[in-house]
């Protein structure tokens, strides 16, 4: 398994898997671009000394010189990337009460031609999803899902945005059925493309929804399946000791967060060690994903 993939569900599983998973966005909305000139950087040396409406005026100055650009090059991935994470900055600076609604529309029209632009990167549809679900366009936002879903069912992003949305709708039995589709065709999908769908990865998102509903023995359920399917996968097994700990078995799950740690790459180990050692978190309230406008922390 890729290194960025393999990094994004142990995020999910020690993060929010077990305790916080409905409704936690997938992928910040600031920093998504990873060939994107570091607009954001060049804000933040200046932020210590400059007051907030001379920020804001800094980047709406940016804002206009990209426009430029993409009047000129319109189909400039550059500049549309630099374009949208300067718009985010500056919904990040405006106050309470202030009309955002032009600011959104405007990164929804940019982050539209990227997925145009770039039908095989998925990034860019996983994003506008999660905008429009912000806009409260939650129709839109599913169809962008869906998009992605029809041409690569076992994308984990798009996967986790489209049971967040389902989950922010009190639907966790259209959450579990999704999940359990994509696990009956994963056989299929892989045969066509191998590694296409991580199924381990799947049935760890399937645990945490039934966890986060309480079937807890349904969840552990899950989590030994995907154990038994991979027994040297670490990721189940510290979703089984998170499970085990929500419910104050603290001494069962001890020896799971140990063989977790002994079975994960030693980038990992620090933060199962955390896990083990945090205290237990009650099952949130389902949420929708965090603002289109914030920044991720």
């Amino acid at each position: 398994m890729s290194q960025p993939r393999n990094r994004w569900i142990v995020q999910v599983i020690l993060v929010v898997a077990i305790l916080a998973f409905v409704g936690v966005s997938v992928i910040p909305l600031f920093g998504a671009f990873n060939n994107t000139p570091s607009s954001s950087q060049n804000t933040a040396s200046t932020r210590g000394t400059l007051t907030s409406s001379d920020e804001k005026s800094k980047l709406e100055d940016q804002v206009r010189g990209y426009e430029l650009v993409l009047q000129r090059e319109p189909e400039n991935q550059t500049a549309l990337k630099a374009l949208i994470d300067l718009r985010l900055q500056l919904l990040s600076q405006k106050e309470k009460g202030e009309d955002k609604a032009s600011d959104i529309q405007a990164v929804i029209e940019s982050l539209e031609k990227l997925a145009k632009l770039n039908p095989e990167d998925s990034r860019y549809t996983v994003l506008l999803a999660q905008v429009k679900q912000q806009r409260g366009d939650r129709e839109g936002a599913a169809q962008a899902y869906r998009s992605v879903l029809n041409t690569k069912p076992g994308d984990l992003k798009a996967l986790q945005g489209m049971v967040a949305l389902l989950m922010s709708q009190q639907r966790p039995e259209a959450a579990i059925g999704l999940l359990q589709e994509t696990l009956t065709n994963a056989a299929q999908a892989n045969t066509i493309q191998p590694g296409s769908v991580d199924t381990v990865a799947v049935e760890v998102l399937l645990g945490s929804i039934h966890a986060s509903q309480k079937r807890y023995a349904q969840a552990a359920s899950v989590y030994d399946r995907a154990i038994k399917k991979d027994p040297k996968d670490f990721r189940p097994v510290v979703a089984k000791a998170m499970l085990l700990k929500q419910q104050g078995k603290n001494a069962d799950a001890k020896p799971l967060f140990e063989s977790a740690a002994a079975l994960a790459p030693a980038q990992y180990r620090d933060e199962i060690k955390k896990a083990a050692t945090a205290s237990p978190i009650p099952n949130p309230a389902v949420s929708p994903p965090p603002s289109a406008e914030s920044k991720p922390k």
